[in-house]
């Protein structure tokens, strides 16, 4: 790999989860941590504050494991996806080091997945009596049925050329599928692998 790191010896590394797209980082590394990076398969920056090599998590265990490593077109930017050990990327303790909003909506982007897996992820792990989705988890029957119904009431949403019930309908859709691969431990990485031999 030929990049082109700055006259700084820094090249700026955009670090993305792997299952959702949501980006959790910006950091820097130079040529050593991007070397790190290949041979242990684990995020390694360089902190221009401390002047020292990191690697991702070593203090808190909120490791990175890489899932794959790109370059722009100008070689000189990282795209690095990863697996967000304990679903902490920022030191605040938030998933994402982005989320502060200074203009539009985020909530009418793709961040809502990342968003809706935590919350279903969280109902598993932490039951609540009175959670819809804890009732799913508890009734497989009644979560496999619901799949269907809204996928059913999609496609008469699309044969009735109504387009806001459908978006409406698929919403439904994916949150029930969402909820049947957090219980079953479906992983989107193997779902985007099927998705990649059919392309």
């Amino acid at each position: 790999m030929s990049l082109n790191f700055g006259a700084d010896g820094l090249i700026p590394v955009v670090v993305q989860d792997h299952g959702t797209g949501e980006v959790l980082m910006v950091a820097w590394s130079n040529q050593e941590a991007v070397d790190l990076m290949l041979d242990t398969g684990y995020t390694h920056f360089w902190s221009r504050s401390r002047q020292k090599m990191w690697k991702k998590g070593e203090e808190s265990g909120n490791v990175q494991r890489i899932v794959s490593i790109q370059s722009d077109c100008d070689e000189d930017t990282l795209l690095v996806r990863v697996i967000q050990e304990n679903g902490i990327a920022c030191h605040t303790g938030s998933p994402s080091c982005f989320f502060n909003t200074i203009y539009g909506d985020p909530q009418q982007t793709s961040a809502i997945i990342a968003e809706l897996k935590r919350v279903i992820h969280d109902r598993r792990v932490n039951p609540d009596e009175g959670s819809y989705t804890c009732k799913l988890f508890d009734d497989e029957t009644k979560m496999c049925k619901k799949i269907v119904e809204e996928a059913a009431e999609f496609v008469l949403a699309i044969k009735d050329r109504d387009k806001d019930n459908a978006a409406w309908e698929m919403a439904d859709l994916i949150y029930h599928a969402m909820v049947a691969m957090e219980k079953e431990g479906i992983d989107m990485s193997d779902v985007y692998e099927k998705l990649a031999e059919r392309r």
